[in-house]
């Protein structure tokens, strides 16, 4: 197990080697830095306390919040941030291949995709204990 641990380990240097010489052959590397940062910024300023306020509110409810569900709030946290741009985007643009989809509707869709596979695995994983619990 520790060899295992060391080869992934080594993939995951050289990755990031590869990685950084391909950032600072950019022109600009700095930017993608900072955009980069962004990214964990809004994660642990934003997704992560709206996650846990969400789950102290639906414990002070008496529900559970645990596992699966706080993962769909993650991704629905993170897709939300990632179609933020084009949501917002002002009115139309001046090339329509720019922004050629309806990303309300998809990101929707997307939403929707998470909680009916969120409640349907629940559901499951619920449908499962009950059933072991009769016999």
């Amino acid at each position: 197990m520790t060899v295992v641990r060391y080869v992934v380990g080594g993939c995951g240097t050289g990755l990031m080697v590869f990685g950084g010489t391909l950032l600072l052959e950019r022109p600009e590397p700095w930017r993608i830095g900072v955009w980069l940062a962004g990214g964990v910024l809004v994660h642990d300023g934003l997704i992560a306390p709206l996650v846990i306020a969400i789950a102290a509110l639906t414990a002070a409810a008496g529900l559970r919040l645990r596992g699966v569900p706080r993962a769909a709030l993650v991704v629905a946290g993170s897709l939300t941030v990632i179609a933020l741009p084009p949501l917002l985007r002002p009115g139309g643009v001046a090339n329509a291949t720019v922004l050629p989809l309806d990303y309300l509707r998809n990101w929707l869709l997307a939403m929707a995709a998470v909680a009916v596979i969120t409640v349907a695995y629940v559901g499951v994983r619920a449908g499962l204990r009950r059933a072991a619990r009769r016999r």
